[in-house]
C-alpha cells in the first residue's frame, strides 16, 4: 500500500502547492517546511557533529545544500544553524530525517532529495512537475517576481539542483527512471493532483489510507 508520496519539481512549476493539495485532499503528513525544521533542530542539539566537523565543504556546495534544504529561494526558514556542520554531515543528517518522518507514513514529502533517499521504498509513490517556462514564469511572477527575476531564478534554482544530486547522488536531475509519474502542470493543479491519485490507485487499487495528520 502507498503510504509515502514525493514530490520533486523544477522551480516554477507549482510543485509545492501541489504537494499542499494532495496532503490536504488525504488528510497526510505535509514535509516541506516542517521537514527544514527538523533538520535544523537536529542540527542545533547534535554538538558531537558539529565540534567534529572540522573541514568545511567547499561554499559552492554548502550553498547548494541549503538550496535544497529550504527547498525555494522563498519562504525559506533561516538554517544558520547548520552553519557549524559541513555538507556531508548535514545530507546525512537529511537523510536520517526523511527516513524518520517516512516510517511514519502517511506522508508526502516536497524535494529536499526525497525520492533519491526513499527510492528503495515499496509504499513510496515519486512525482516529478514540471512545466512550459511560460507557465513558470506566470507562477513566479504572481509571488511578486519581474519577468527577468523570474527566469533568473528558474534557470539558476534548478541548475543549483541539478549539480547538488549529481555530487550527492551521482545522478543526472530529473533521474527520470525514478519517477512513477512526470506531469505537466500546465493542465492546473487539481487536475495535477487527481491525476496523481488516478496513477496510485491504477498501481495499487487498495484505498489510501486517509490520515489525521
Amino acid at each position: 500500500m502507498i503510504k509515502i508520496i514525493t514530490v520533486e519539481r523544477e522551480y516554477g512549476s507549482g510543485g509545492a502547492a501541489i504537494a499542499r493539495k494532495l496532503a490536504d485532499r488525504l488528510g497526510w503528513k505535509l514535509w516541506d517546511q516542517a521537514l527544514t525544521a527538523e533538520i535544523a533542530s537536529l542540527a542545533k542539539v547534535d554538538h558531537a557533529v558539529a565540534a567534529q566537523s572540522e573541514e568545511r565543504c567547499d561554499p559552492l556546495f554548502y550553498r547548494l545544500l541549503k538550496v535544497f534544504l529550504r527547498g525555494s529561494f522563498e519562504r525559506s526558514l533561516p538554517v544558520r544553524e547548520l552553519d557549524a556542520l559541513d555538507a556531508d554531515s548535514m545530507v546525512a543528517m537529511m537523510e536520517r530525517v526523511i527516513e524518520r518522518a517516512a516510517s511514519t507514513g502517511n506522508c508526502v514529502f516536497v524535494g529536499r532529495g526525497a525520492p533519491y533517499f526513499l527510492r528503495n521504498r515499496e509504499d513510496a509513490f515519486h512525482v516529478f512537475v514540471y512545466a512550459p517556462l511560460q507557465e513558470k514564469i506566470r507562477r513566479v511572477r504572481a509571488i511578486g517576481k519581474s519577468e527577468d527575476e523570474a527566469i533568473e531564478l528558474i534557470e539558476s534554482v534548478d541548475r543549483e539542483r541539478a549539480t547538488f544530486i549529481r555530487k550527492y547522488f551521482l545522478k543526472e536531475w530529473p533521474t527520470r527512471q525514478l519517477y512513477h509519474l512526470m506531469i505537466n502542470s500546465k493542465v492546473g493543479d487539481e487536475l495535477v493532483v487527481k491525476m496523481i491519485l488516478t496513477e496510485i490507485a491504477a498501481l495499487d487499487p487498495r484505498p489510501l489510507q486517509e490520515g489525521t495528520r
